[in-house]
């Protein structure tokens, strides 16, 4: 993944800078039909990344990723391996207006908004990306013929950043069946971190 600079995002630019700069984009039709942008949270300094394919409902409410039921399972799920949206992770979503009725965002929608990503990764510059879901790992992962039923847990090397994938939190409501092959692949990330991450968790 670039660092949005190809977009005109300077390198310099702040975080407060880029929110901003964000919150009045309009390269796509999304703006007008949102009740908040959701920008992304947690801890600015993490070493690890979660990026979701966009908001819902309940996102699109509160301005913030990933909260409501499948919120609070991924909070679960980061608690398995010592993991916390307040305290040392970043969590953002491909696209940072929701869809209409909670769609799957379209590639002209991905295409306009993926630089403010970029441009988060490069202020974040984090050591593992934790993919939320075949539209994200098909997004940033780019391998064309990605499956996630298939590719969910596979490590992959970009640019000396360690890429993975688990199923988004709402298919895991929709299907408990996925739960087990997500806990196997939770704890492929916590021996991640432990082996290539500076800080202790």
């Amino acid at each position: 993944m670039n660092d949005g600079t190809d977009a005109g995002i300077s390198p310099e630019t702040t975080w407060e800078e880029l929110e901003s700069a964000c919150l009045s984009c309009k390269k796509c039709a999304l703006y007008e039909t949102r009740t908040k942008l959701v920008f992304g949270v947690g801890n600015r300094e993490a070493e690890i990344m979660f990026v979701g394919e966009g908001p819902g409902e309940h996102e699109d409410m509160t301005g913030e990723p990933f909260v409501g039921r499948a919120g609070k399972l991924l909070d679960e799920m980061l608690e398995i391996i010592d993991l916390s949206r307040g305290k040392n992770v970043y969590i953002a979503n491909i696209v940072k207006c929701r869809p209409p009725a909670n769609r799957d965002p379209l590639n002209t929608e991905r295409d306009a908004c993926i630089d403010w990503l970029r441009a988060q990764y490069r202020l974040i510059r984090p050591k593992i990306v934790v993919c939320l879901g075949r539209i994200s790992a098909g997004e940033l992962i780019g391998d064309a013929d990605f499956k996630i039923s298939r590719d969910h847990g596979r490590w992959y090397d970009k640019d000396g950043v360690r890429f993975i994938s688990l199923y988004h939190p709402a298919a895991l409501l929709r299907d408990q069946s996925r739960r087990p092959d997500t806990f196997v692949d939770l704890k492929s990330i916590q021996r991640e971190i432990r082996k290539i991450c500076e800080r202790t968790y």
